[in-house]
């Protein structure tokens, strides 16, 4: 069997040792292969750091029973999108609808076809990798391919409520490109779109810590979460922000500040808590991005939002 750290893995469920080990001998080759003898223990490897891609599993087994453990296994976000092939005696198949209104993707009926077992194990998990990555699409920003808008909302209200929860500051940058709009009237939207790329990496390359993140706010406006990050830690950040920007040396003779590009940038930082709404710290980055942009453009201006 040839070592592929990259091939999808299969979690077998059966309380018959003898259905496991015939199941691994057919996929063995081809894919990284768990077992599991009851759902306890399928629940543990389904929820650990290296779930599988899919999960093949007995209906009648002692304490908790496929559908069951199918149920909750979707109850679970960590494992609602694992696909579920229920393999099983044609006797025991007494209502298909129950496993597939449950959430389970198929029915392999014993004495089963090793070719047909394969080809419709192969054919779960590539409906799963094409669906990752239309979920994967959805959220990234087609011109610079950093995350978008939806996802950027997603990403600052699970970053809100762990800031919550550790007593921990959160820090937000509203990011401007300055007189962008001169710069297309100028150079045309084919450079303005390759200048919105150059930027877009950049700001990635600038944003150091794994937590951080960066994506396309909306035209030429970036926001930045900074997780665990006091005022003073977000400006210093801005700074280099600002200072990687202007290396990009890209060329804007429509600028009344710079003949290059640069940017604008609002920083609001908080230790979030119940009483103030988490719309209040995008307002506050929006405002003194503005304020920065009012101020004379390429400028950091910056906030700590306090209780009323």
């Amino acid at each position: 069997m040839s070592e592929n750290k990259d091939r999808p893995k299969l979690l077998i469920v059966d309380d018959n040792r003898q259905n496991i080990e015939m199941l691994m001998a057919l996929f063995e080759d081809e894919y990284k292969i768990a077992a599991a003898i009851n759902a306890q223990r399928a629940l543990k490897i389904a929820q650990s750091d290296s779930p599988p891609d899919l999960i093949l599993m007995d209906i009648l087994m002692p304490e908790m029973n496929g559908y069951d453990l199918c149920a909750t296994l979707k109850e679970i976000p960590s494992t609602k999108h694992i696909p579920i092939i229920f393999v099983t005696a044609v006797s025991e198949v007494m209502d298909e609808s129950r496993g597939f209104n449950l959430g389970a993707v198929d029915y392999i009926t014993k004495p089963f076809h090793p070719p047909m077992v394969k080809a419709r194990v192969k054919l779960h998990l590539n409906l799963k990798r094409k669906q990752e990555l239309l979920e994967k699409y959805a959220f990234i920003d087609a011109l610079t391919e950093i995350p978008n808008r939806r996802r950027f909302d997603e990403v600052l209200e699970k970053e809100w409520n762990r800031a919550k929860r550790s007593h921990l500051p959160l820090s937000l940058v509203m990011i401007d490109i300055d007189y962008f709009k001169y710069y297309n009237d100028t150079y045309g939207h084919g450079m303005g779109d390759d200048c919105l790329k150059k930027v877009a990496t950049t700001l990635e390359k600038s944003l150091r810590r794994g937590s951080d993140f960066i994506a396309r706010y909306g035209g030429e406006e970036f926001m930045a979460i900074l997780p665990g990050t006091t005022d003073g830690e977000a400006v210093t950040i801005c700074h280099h922000i600002a200072e990687n920007i202007r290396t990009l040396a890209i060329e804007h003779k429509s600028s009344s500040i710079n003949d290059c590009i640069t940017v604008s940038m609002g920083v609001a930082t908080i230790n979030p808590n119940e009483k103030i709404p988490i719309q209040k710290l995008i307002e506050a980055a929006d405002k003194k991005m503005y304020e920065a942009k009012a101020a004379g453009r390429d400028q950091i201006n910056h906030v700590i939002l306090k209780e009323d």
